[in-house]
């Protein structure tokens, strides 16, 4: 069995970044919002969706997974930052998105880790 941590657009919690980034920033367009929440959720939608696309395509970037479970932690609290918690489906999405984001990335965090190890290790 080989590792493919490795490899490029090849890990499955990085394509679960982009899929998470993607649905936060298109939430907007079917969640009742308020201008803080519709532009909470697209700026943080796309950067987690550019975030899981720079580790898809650089999978030995450590930083990159660091910067996920911020980013996912930053969605978790945007309802009550923002002041919109009586939108309940948006504040519900930010919160189960921004509570996987943040999983994903700790969870995604050896795999980086091995990655930059075997990518050092080649030169």
């Amino acid at each position: 069995m080989s590792d493919n941590s490795a490899r490029p657009w090849t890990r499955p919690h990085d394509w679960a970044e982009v899929a998470i980034g993607v649905a936060v920033l298109l939430g907007p367009a079917w969640l009742a919002t308020n201008d803080a929440a519709t532009w909470t959720m697209i700026i943080l939608g796309a950067l987690i969706a550019v975030d899981g696309l720079v580790s898809l395509a650089m999978p030995g970037l450590i930083y990159g997974e660091a910067i996920q479970v911020v980013l996912g932690a930053l969605l978790f609290v945007s309802p009550w930052v923002m002041s919109y918690t009586e939108f309940g489906p948006a504040s519900w999405v930010s919160w189960i998105a921004g509570a996987f984001t943040a999983f994903a990335g700790g969870l995604a965090l050896p795999a980086a880790q091995a990655a930059h190890r075997g990518i050092a290790g080649q030169f």
